[in-house]
């Protein structure tokens, strides 16, 4: 392996220290039931806001601004092709009233009308396609970054909201790049060159014009900043309802168990109901604003065709001019809305852009290569805890008190205690998943610290308390951690894992769909699956906590077996409930709140230790009184520890 040290670690929960502070408290409102207010996960905070949001959007808009000029351009030769149409007309007009030829003037608006059309569609389809693109670039990264949060980062957000800024708020990207970018530079250029046409064709007129349209610009000015907060609100609101459809289909089995769908519904039917006010009132200030814009060219319209008709009657212009002069009046009306437009697409992408700029500075691991890496080398890892202190949040009290423990390669080392004793929190320590308060984890010899992050899960096969299986296929599950497993080798694992079985019995084989989270799985063989899943990498240090916690004794027996047998050439770290599996293990370490007790054998423990001797008493016990054809012969029942304990 590489000995380089991981330089690229972040501060403060990756310094090379060994005193760390710990991660920041989570001091956001966390939703305990369905009738508890929701918060934002991700809060914005002011201090550490990050660059405004036209320069976020001119960054996505970059790698692609030789198309977005493109069509920039296209929409200018539109409106340059709308302006020459007024004059045209006026040409037309006074042919007509100097009885000449107007077969030249009609050629001419006629080639303008379809050119105007043709270009217009071209110039629509390009700006489409790459603000569609600036879309798939932002959720590109923003899922490349979720995919590199720290786990203390992940507890504290709401899976459902960061869902939505990857879905919801990156979709509205597509109009602000089109509409606002592009829309503000076209329109503002196309307004300008129709009010210097105007200027030319009567100033008089065109004062007027202006006087109209400043006081409708001066109303939609005050209507901008609240069309601004109704947007991020609205947002927010979106997130909420995310986060609230989340939660309630992670956990649906319980839901309708629990007799909870109605009070489930209302509160996702509450969020809703709150992004549709937020979305309503956006809406509102959106269309009053655009409907002052339409009102106003109206007005400048009918004022114009009457100063403009005093000036016919005068003689200060003629006819003509009159004519060509209301024509710009109309044109005026597109450039308006496409500022108009453009300041309310602005708003909404804003409120957008600062929520995915709120999950693009959640901490993530240190940036690696992604590529699946071998584990190093053949031999067993060595592990290490010295005096490691670690806390979730400095609001929370310390998981871990000073443990430190040793354990050679090769061979089981099992982890038993009460529940809150810090035994699953060693796995998390040991997949980096977090980092201690205080304190030194070596592998092989190496501070933990030291070893890139992909690197060291290479070298490590971890089966987790709940055994998570993702939707798809069991192929897809089982060669999750080594995509480049052989036929050979899924064969090989299914039939250690006793798994050969139910493939021959699935529709499919390897290839049947197992369900959302595994739902088409029994939780003993969604256990195994996990299980086997491990096995395929050939790891050098393998973590199984509470792997068989769901197998029946017949399964549980042969995978113990199994499990044994790999401690030949593996180190093996157990966290059990179950006395079988314990007095199986070379070396036993005793944990009970936050601090290692005792470290032997089952046999010296028993005699030594009051508390390993009183957990072991009390699983006789259980075995003894659930009785011989319960837990079948040679399997002894759980420990009286709640086994869901995640921090156990």
């Amino acid at each position: 392996m590489d000995t380089q040290p991981d330089t690229q670690r972040e501060t403060p929960l990756d310094t090379p220290s060994h005193t760390k502070p710990a991660p920041q408290p989570d001091t956001k409102p966390y939703l305990g039931s369905a009738h508890t207010p929701r918060t934002p996960p991700v809060d914005g905070d002011p201090a550490a806001a990050g660059p405004p949001a036209w320069r976020v959007l001119l960054g996505y808009v970059r790698p692609y601004r030789h198309w977005l000029l493109l069509g920039g351009l296209l929409s200018l030769v539109t409106g340059a092709t709308g302006l020459i149409l007024p004059l045209a007309a006026k040409q037309l007009v006074d042919n007509l009233g100097a009885d000449r030829p107007v077969t030249g003037a009609l050629l001419l608006m006629t080639v303008l009308v379809v050119a105007n059309a043709g270009i217009g569609a071209l110039g629509g389809f390009v700006l489409r396609r790459t603000a569609e693109s600036v879309v798939l670039t932002a959720r590109r990264r923003l899922v490349s970054h979720l995919l590199r949060l720290r786990i203390s980062a992940v507890d504290h957000a709401e899976p459902g909201d960061l869902m939505s800024r990857v879905t919801s708020d990156t979709t509205l990207l597509r109009a602000v790049t089109t509409d606002s970018l592009v829309g503000a530079v076209t329109g503002s250029l196309t307004l300008v060159a129709t009010v210097a046409m105007m200027g030319v064709l009567d100033p008089v007129l065109l004062a007027v014009t202006l006087g109209v349209l400043l006081f409708a610009g001066t109303v939609i000015g005050v209507l901008v900043p609240r069309i601004n907060r109704a947007s991020k609100r609205a947002q927010e609101s979106v997130g909420l309802m995310g986060a609230a459809l989340e939660r309630m289909l992670g956990a649906l089995r319980t839901v309708k168990a629990s007799g909870a769908e109605h009070r489930e519904e209302e509160a996702i039917h509450r969020a809703a109901t709150e992004s549709w006010r937020s979305s309503v009132r956006a809406a509102k200030w959106a269309a009053l604003a655009g409907n002052t814009a339409g009102l106003a060219s109206q007005i400048a319209f009918l004022t114009v065709l009457a100063v403009g008709g005093s000036r016919v009657a005068s003689g200060a212009i003629d006819v003509g001019t009159l004519i060509a002069f209301l024509m710009y009046v109309f044109y005026l009306m597109p450039p308006i809305q496409q500022l108009v437009g453009a300041v309310t697409e602005y708003q909404v992408g804003a409120a957008a852009v600062g929520r995915i700029q709120e999950a693009e500075r959640l901490p993530t691991e240190p940036l690696s290569s992604s590529a699946a890496l071998p584990a190093s080398g053949s031999e067993p890892a060595r592990l290490a805890f010295r005096d490691v202190h670690f806390q979730y949040a400095p609001d929370l009290p310390p998981v871990h008190h000073g443990v430190g423990f040793a354990v050679p390669p090769r061979g089981m080392t099992a982890f038993v205690g009460p529940s809150g004793a810090g035994k699953t929190t060693v796995f998390s320590l040991i997949e980096r998943f977090y980092e201690p308060t205080s304190g030194t984890i070596l592998l092989d010899d190496r501070d933990l610290l030291s070893w890139k992050i992909p690197e060291l899960r290479a070298a490590i096969g971890y089966v987790e308390q709940d055994a998570p299986v993702l939707s798809g296929s069991l192929r897809d599950n089982l060669a999750l951690g080594a995509p480049d497993a052989t036929e050979h080798d899924l064969r090989e694992v299914l039939r250690t894992t006793r798994l050969d079985g139910l493939v021959a019995r699935l529709p499919k084989g390897l290839d049947t769909l197992v369900g959302h989270r595994g739902t088409k799985l029994s939780g003993g063989e969604r256990q195994r699956v996990a299980i086997a899943r491990a096995l395929l990498r050939r790891p050098r240090l393998l973590l199984l906590d509470e792997a068989t916690s769901q197998l029946d004794a017949v399964n549980e027996a042969a995978l113990r077996d199994t499990v044994a047998e790999v401690a030949r050439t593996t180190t093996v770290l157990v966290v059990a409930h179950r006395l079988s599996t314990v007095t199986l293990a070379d070396r036993i370490v005793v944990m009970d709140g936050g601090t290692v007790r005792a470290v032997g054998t089952h046999a010296e423990l028993v005699g030594s230790d009051p508390l390993y001797a009183e957990l072991a008493t009390t699983q006789f016990l259980a075995a003894t009184d659930a009785g011989p054809g319960v837990y079948g012969p040679g399997v002894d029942g759980a420990v009286a520890a709640d086994p869901a304990d995640t921090h156990g």
